[in-house]
């Protein structure tokens, strides 16, 4: 029949298969004599190898980094050294005393303390557009803004020993402000003794204190012409 072997054959395949067993068993065995062998020889040795039915795989442990440690590192700042600033001179609010130097003048002078130029002639009793300065003199010096007094009119018909305050003009004595106001020398001084040091040199711009009318006044003849003879 097509497709079937003879029993014949069918049986001397299983014979062969059958020897080849005990071959196949007894390589087999020397395998497993070979190995054992070479895990005891390991063992007592004490190589790297170990083999322990019993022994459990060790767990991976996951081990974090090391936190970082931050070292806060001072910085020294230098320190500013504030560098000291002239303070402003104040500005006089009156007249100050001038140690008059090299090459000044008095339009210098002025010009230099921002003061009237007139104010500066008159507050040291210097003649109109003269300047009769030299260098280590003493002058005064009128405050900036300060002008010459102006003089207000008396009237008529002012009572006898009425008080009045007058600033001293450019030129003024205490006899030519006595004579002005019919007052005397004496009662000028007396009552105004404290308001400067030297009664012939008055700063102009000084207020006094002055009694008007206290003495009749001297009257002034006018020059009588002579008529020439023919």
């Amino acid at each position: 029949m097509l497709g079937r072997k003879p029993p014949q054959e069918f049986l001397n395949s299983y014979k062969k298969r059958r020897n080849l067993f005990p071959v196949f068993m007894g390589i087999m065995s020397i395998l497993l004599v070979i190995v054992g062998v070479v895990i005891i020889v390991l063992w007592v040795t004490g190589g790297g190898f170990r083999f322990n039915l019993f022994q459990k795989e060790p767990t991976a442990t996951m081990t974090l980094p090391p936190t970082p440690v931050l070292s806060a590192t001072a910085t020294l700042v230098p320190t500013e050294t504030s560098t000291p600033t002239e303070a402003a001179s104040p500005t006089p609010s009156g007249p100050f005393e001038y140690n008059v130097e090299e090459l000044d003048n008095c339009w210098v002078i002025a010009e230099k303390f921002e003061v009237d130029f007139q104010t500066l002639l008159a507050i040291n009793n210097f003649e109109d557009g003269s300047c009769p300065i030299i260098p280590g003199q003493k002058i005064k010096i009128p405050a900036p803004g300060q002008t010459l007094p102006t003089m207000t009119p008396l009237p008529p018909d002012i009572q006898s020993g009425t008080i009045i305050e007058y600033a001293v003009q450019p030129g003024d004595s205490i006899a030519s402000i006595a004579s002005e106001f019919n007052s005397t020398v004496e009662d000028i001084l007396s009552r105004n003794q404290d308001r400067f040091e030297d009664e012939n040199n008055i700063p102009v711009g000084v207020l006094l204190s002055i009694r008007v009318n206290i003495v009749t006044p001297t009257p002034t003849f006018a020059p009588t012409s002579t008529l020439a003879s023919p």
